[in-house]
């Protein structure tokens, strides 16, 4: 019957399926001093959001093969290239995207895909196939 033990295991799975859609905050002023962590931020942003690896190619400037490199740990994003650049609009990105829907997982992922009013098109395809995450964070703040 639903005793206080059951109780127990229902609030303790109603915990953990809240926390499986709740997202970690990345914040730019924390990676960009290390090349490393910001290659590692930049990876983990990208799993979270459920980004492919050929999509994070073209948001960086680079080839499929270098995100590979980085994935594997055999490279690093370099401090002052283009790829840094980008790499620090892309953290930037997330983190506004994340402030805006509270971490929420699912409402970050639906943000990212359904096309935008005043973007008058969908985000993650402005930022792959346009160039224009500069836009997509002016709407974000």
């Amino acid at each position: 019957m639903g005793g206080p033990a059951s109780q127990n295991n229902q609030n303790n799975q109603n915990r953990t399926e809240q926390c499986r859609f709740y997202m970690h905050l990345i914040k730019v002023a924390e990676v960009s001093g290390s090349e490393k962590k910001l290659t590692q931020a930049v990876l983990q942003i990208t799993q979270m959001l459920g980004i492919y690896n050929a999509e994070l190619a073209r948001i960086l400037h680079l080839r499929c093969a270098d995100i590979g490199a980085l994935s594997d740990a055999h490279k690093n994003i370099q401090v002052s290239t283009e790829a840094w650049a980008r790499a620090i609009k892309y953290i930037e990105m997330y983190e506004s995207l994340y402030y805006l829907c509270e971490g929420n997982e699912i409402k970050m992922n639906n943000w990212l895909r359904k096309k935008h009013k005043h973007l008058q098109a969908i985000p993650l395809y402005l930022m792959v196939d346009e160039q224009k995450i500069n836009q997509v964070i002016d709407v974000l703040k």
